[in-house]
């Protein structure tokens, strides 16, 4: 028999996770070498959550602390992380993080929401809690084009797709007023009742700390909202006094952690399990293939999206599909042939559920609409069920610089798009035809994904954008919850629990496989990059107001995806 000192000492030690929040999360896998480079020590959060799940399991791990910093994460993020963190709690592990102040003389509503979720909140003496709630704000530049001499022409169906209000107006409309401040009180109201849950408050006493904010260290914690004040190393020290063994701990950030043997050898056994697989489509929409976008993202290729839905549908292994949706949408075409590809998926007797993260609107709804089910999280942007397109003329604006141009081509409508010349009336008559068709097919094709009469859907329509909380309330979307919510309903769909399923995604690709050529259209490789095509993200804008956009400098994708601005902070 060893001594018992001895015997402690030869024990593994005791490992408490870290979770470092100050650089935030990335939403999925980066695109390309080069991107995953830039972002090596930004955990993902699809990872952060599974290694959460797995060390819930783990006897060798005591705990985790987490760092929340001032980088800016989503509210949906907030969401989906905080229930992973509660998950892990719930296995009798201690949960914990800190603060050096939740903004800074600034909002810390989103910081502190997901400092909620832990058991223990300790901030430093000089920090400040900005509970001051959510806002987002509206830009509007009509003025300045007049005064550039660039005229914006954009349809756009109906009155809530006010993406293009941006060029078309100097102030916000009634229309985007009424949606945005819904938008900003739903993210309040769950705010609210989110920490009065997890604080052992009551909602007024929350609301009463909103009104006040922002407070200070001492005023937070006598108001119940932070347990201690102090510094990390008063922290660390608390931690290390409860869960050191023999004085030995070890500290293993959360996304660089792996399981120990026993652990491992249980996942050889998982291996063989039944696969739900995840396909994701995140980022801008575009057609060809998927890659970094040339305006910034992420872009998601309606090849590679399709190529890999049917890879999954092509494996015997696979019993249920979740399609993973971070996108703000894209090209009217693109998302036509990813509802396509799901369609058929679903034809082929396999459940598809759609996961949605921080937005999932637009062309983002579009490919969700023909799944079996759609899971949102209470603060996902979602909806947005409309279109608009257009271009800006900038005809004027060379003229008064001394630039003159004059298209020649070899049709009557060779020139249509033609971002030097307005639409006279009879293509701009055109453009609104084609608006109207593109509005019918989408509000027709929501209608019949979500089994509704299209006269009920159409006023939920119209481009309106609603929080996941409140699109379920109008049966927009089925469920609330994050992708570990999907999971469990696509293997109970496919008659399995969710401890006899496990997660890949697919395709499952290394870097040299991400640049080797494809051999064929079915082959889920991606390429480095793609054509520019739709990935300017209202569904359905025009490659003329793309190249206008880019020629003012104003924002591409992100602006014309929503009526913006859809980010809440």
């Amino acid at each position: 028999m060893l001594p018992d000192d001895l015997a402690g000492r030869l024990r593994p030690e005791p490992v408490l996770l870290e979770l470092d929040l100050s650089r935030g999360l990335l939403e999925a896998p980066p695109a390309d070498p080069l991107a995953a480079l830039r972002a090596r020590q930004v955990p993902t959060l699809g990872v952060v959550l599974g290694r959460l799940r797995e060390a819930s399991h783990d006897r060798h791990v005591v705990g985790l602390v987490a760092h929340v910093g001032s980088e800016r994460l989503s509210a949906a993020q907030v969401d989906e992380l905080g229930a992973g963190i509660e998950a892990f709690a719930r296995s009798g592990r201690p949960t914990a993080c800190w603060t050096e102040s939740f903004g800074e003389l600034g909002a810390g509503t989103l910081p502190y929401l997901l400092a909620a979720h832990f058991d223990e909140v300790w901030m430093q003496p000089s920090g400040a809690l900005g509970l001051v709630g959510v806002a987002t704000v509206g830009v509007f530049v009509r003025g300045a084009l007049d005064r550039l001499g660039l005229e914006p022409q954009i349809g756009q169906r109906h009155e809530y797709k006010s993406a293009a209000d941006l060029l078309m107006r100097e102030s916000m409309g009634t229309a985007q007023r009424e949606a945005t401040q819904r938008l900003t009180d739903s993210v309040t109201e769950h705010v609210v009742t989110t920490v009065a849950r997890r604080r052992g408050l009551t909602q007024q006493q929350v609301v009463s700390a909103v009104e006040a904010a922002p407070l200070s260290a001492q005023q937070a914690h006598e108001r119940g909202l932070v347990d201690r004040i102090g510094y990390r190393d008063e922290l660390y020290a608390d931690l290390c006094d409860r869960s050191a063994r023999h004085g030995r701990l070890r500290l293993r950030y959360v996304h660089r952690w792996h399981a120990g043997r026993t652990a491992r050898a249980k996942q050889t056994v998982t291996r063989r399990r039944r696969v739900v697989a995840v396909v994701g489509v995140e980022g801008s929409i575009d057609r060809g293939r998927s890659g970094a976008s040339p305006l910034g993202g992420a872009r998601a290729g309606s090849d590679t999206v399709c190529a890999a839905l049917r890879t999954a549908g092509g494996r015997d292994d696979v019993v249920a599909v979740v399609l993973r949706v971070v996108s703000p949408g894209g090209s009217y075409v693109a998302s036509d042939a990813i509802h396509r590809e799901v369609s058929q998926l679903r034809a082929s007797g396999r459940p598809v559920v759609t996961s949605m993260g921080t937005v999932a609107a637009s062309g983002g709804y579009f490919v969700a609409m023909p799944s079996d089910e759609i899971v949102a999280l209470p603060s996902t942007v979602t909806g947005s069920i409309g279109v608009l397109g257009g271009k800006v003329a900038v005809g004027d604006a060379l003229r008064r610089v001394g630039v003159g141009t004059e298209p020649i081509g070899s049709g009557t409508q060779a020139a249509m798009f033609d971002p030097t010349r307005r639409f006279d009336d009879d293509q701009w008559q055109r453009v609104e035809e084609w608006l109207d068709g593109v509005y019918a097919d989408f509000t027709h094709k929501a209608a019949a994904g979500r089994r509704m009469p299209h006269g009920r859907l159409e006023p939920l329509a119209r481009g309106r954008v609603w929080t996941g909380a409140d699109a379920k309330q109008h049966g927009l979307v089925d469920t609330l919850g994050g992708l570990e919510v999907a999971v469990g309903r696509a293997a109970q769909r496919a008659g399995l629990a969710r401890a006899d399923v496990r997660l890949e995604r697919v395709p499952h690709l290394g870097w040299r496989d991400r640049v080797r050529p494809a051999d064929s259209s079915d082959a889920p490789t991606t390429a480095a990059t793609g054509a520019l095509g739709g990935v300017l993200g209202a569904l359905g804008v025009e490659a003329g107001l793309a190249e206008a956009l880019r020629e003012l400098g104003l924002p591409g994708g992100g602006v014309l995806s929503l009526p913006g601005p859809w980010r809440i902070e």
